[in-house]
């Protein structure tokens, strides 16, 4: 079946593309966390990891799907590396840079759609940048907590944010 892509601005296409690319690699970073932590006999943390896999990979979904209602193949241009670190605080720090570059993705994203006068895909990114920015504001938290005073574990409450009214 050949897909007949809808008229989009190119950079529009784009943002998709490297939307999909960016959530595919926190898939696979995460993934690696958790078989990390696993290894490092720490399984509570590793379970907790691979809920972010669920996660980045529900949003995966979601761009995928909006991909094929407009009409163009998914194809995700490239993945990143995976950065790796040699204890929980340094796979936050990383994880963290990376939840940085997603939120800075869909906010650029959402704001050329509306320049564009796209308001189907501002609300798309714009609906993305807020689940990304209340995760990578949890990891800010879970990488405070563990390096706060007293701290005797490595773990933290649960990492997902709150549940958004409905």
């Amino acid at each position: 079946m050949i897909l007949m892509a809808r008229q989009l601005h190119h950079r529009v296409l784009a943002a998709l593309g490297q939307a999909l690319s960016l959530e595919l690699t926190a898939v696979q970073q995460y993934l690696t966390h958790a078989a990390l932590l696993e290894a490092w006999g720490d399984p509570l943390t590793a379970d907790r990891f691979r809920q972010e896999t669920v996660e980045e990979m529900r949003h995966s979904e979601r761009i995928i799907q909006r991909m094929v209602s407009l009409g163009l193949a998914p194809a995700a241009s490239q993945l990143q590396p995976v950065a790796t670190a040699t204890d929980l605080r340094g796979l936050l720090e990383v994880n963290t840079l990376l939840e940085d570059q997603l939120v800075r993705h869909y906010a650029e994203a959402q704001r050329f759609c509306q320049l564009v006068g796209d308001a189907e895909q501002a609300a798309f990114f714009s609906e993305l940048l807020g689940e990304e920015t209340a995760h990578a504001q949890a990891l800010a938290q879970w990488l405070r907590e563990l390096n706060g005073p007293g701290v005797n574990s490595i773990h933290s409450p649960d990492l997902r944010p709150p549940a958004r009214a409905a």
